[in-house]
């Protein structure tokens, strides 16, 4: 966590510096707007800006975005001042600190801005799996590439190697390639000189510098122009990278971490993606698998979001009722994590029971997800599933476990995965199912619904 203190205060921004500091931050400090935006340029970088309220704060908001540097501001002042404080929101800050510092406000605003609650939960075996890989690479300096669906946790992940690398205490710098125009996007990664081109007014230190030491991580690497892909693979295979203007070659020390919910191997073939570039960055592939391949991953998800947004909003912790925790489970969730997390969000606030309900568990335009329309396969096999259920008297469980199993595949067109969603095992534990009952000579339905056969 990188923070930058704007003004004096007369002293009392010193108080604020000690207690960020021994919350783990790191701490620059300047004067005035133009020191500010100095210490900026100059690659130090920050995470948060904590400014004295005095400062016009709106000037401060036009340069950063002349500088096309995008970083929070929290206003401070001695005096709880609505008025000042009313001001500083409107100017553009997220906040108003009243100082004499608080050492619990500004720990909480140092953990909102760095987000310290993305922690990464699971509990599935296919998630583990990519759990135990990414433990076992973080130390090294191998270049990783994180691909998944949008809203699996693909920049959570790479925080997550981050931190348990060599590098934990040098910056993660992130840059969205899909969010950075273009034309700005070669002076994001590499920085500018002087008079490079119109508006260029001082040297600007880009993200490879700024990440000096550290980890950069590359967002959605795979909507990165073509022609810049070319610059960037020789800043990884070099170590060197050129500021735009610039006459020299800079050194870099960085690891690398690229994200993409593309697959980039079909992007390579069609001439989206260099081929070259592809090889650099996937030393080490982790996939992360979509939350419908992740059925255990679901429910402790769940509880996990639940109670982070019971503390956050001031209201008691309720359990999910039986019929909650079954619509959650069969839910297909297209927008993974980020789906389901903000799913969750709006229960805790809708919920007033003992417990939270199936009513409470509503999709964003107000429907009941155990109501909203599903795939065809899923409804068939959820059906399939009750009616074996019914038959169970006189039978061992094995039978029972075998039937309901054999139904739910054979009403999924034979797609192991929709099954074991379904079911709620793994993936693997389902193949080792349908492997045994295959040398028992039971016919097993195959992939694509077509004809029953002896093996799975």
């Amino acid at each position: 966590m990188r923070l930058l203190i704007v003004g004096t205060l007369r002293g009392q921004l010193t108080a604020a510096t000690k207690i960020a500091m021994d919350k783990g931050a790191s701490v620059t400090h300047a004067d005035s707007i133009e020191q500010a935006i100095a210490v900026l340029r100059s690659g130090k970088g920050a995470d948060l800006l904590m400014v004295e309220v005095a400062i016009d704060i709106r000037e401060l908001v036009t340069q950063l975005e002349i500088e096309h540097i995008h970083v929070p501001i929290v206003a401070c002042g001695i005096e709880n001042n609505a008025r000042a404080a009313v001001a500083a929101i409107h100017a553009g800050a997220k906040e108003y600190i009243p100082l004499p510092p608080d050492p619990e406000l500004i720990a909480a605003v140092l953990a909102a801005v760095a987000d310290d609650t993305r922690e990464l939960v699971w509990r599935d075996e296919a998630m583990a799996q990519v759990m135990k890989l990414a433990q076992q690479i973080a130390t090294s300096e191998a270049s990783v590439l994180i691909t998944g669906e949008s809203g699996t946790g693909k920049e959570v992940l790479a925080r997550y190697v981050h931190t348990r690398s060599n590098r934990a205490k040098k910056p993660f710098i992130a840059i969205n390639c899909a969010a950075i125009p273009e034309h700005l996007m070669e002076s994001e990664l590499f920085g500018h000189e002087k008079g490079a081109f119109t508006g260029a007014v001082a040297r600007r230190i880009g993200k490879f510098e700024e990440a000096a030491g550290g980890t950069l991580l590359l967002d959605e690497v795979s909507e990165m122009d073509v022609r810049l892909q070319a610059k960037l693979l020789r800043a990884i295979q070099e170590r060197v990278i050129d500021r735009v203007g610039g006459t020299r070659p800079v050194p870099v020390d960085i690891r690398i971490i690229a994200t993409s919910n593309r697959n980039l191997v079909e992007a390579a073939r069609d001439g989206q993606f260099r081929e070259d570039l592809l090889f650099r960055l996937n030393v080490v592939n982790l996939k992360i698998p979509p939350l419908r391949e992740r059925p255990a991953d679901v429910i402790e998800l769940s509880t996990f979001f639940s109670k982070k947004y019971a503390e956050a909003n001031g209201v008691p912790l309720r359990p999910f009722s039986a019929e909650a925790r079954r619509a959650l489970a069969m839910h297909r969730w297209p927008g993974n994590v980020r789906e389901l997390e903000n799913t969750i969000h709006r229960a805790v606030l809708l919920s007033s029971g003992v417990e939270i309900g199936v009513d409470g568990i509503l999709t964003p335009d107000g429907t009941r997800l155990d109501q909203a329309r599903g795939p065809a396969a899923v409804v068939h096999a959820a059906m399939a599933a009750e009616q074996v259920t019914r038959t169970l008297v006189g039978r061992t469980v094995a039978d029972v476990e075998r039937d309901l199993i054999l139904e739910t595949l054979k009403h999924c067109l034979g797609n192991r995965t929709h099954a074991s969603n379904i079911l709620g095992i793994s993936i693997r534990t389902l193949r080792n199912k349908l492997n045994e009952y295959a040398g028992d000579g039971v016919p097993i339905p195959p992939p694509g619904g077509g004809e029953v056969r002896g093996a799975a």
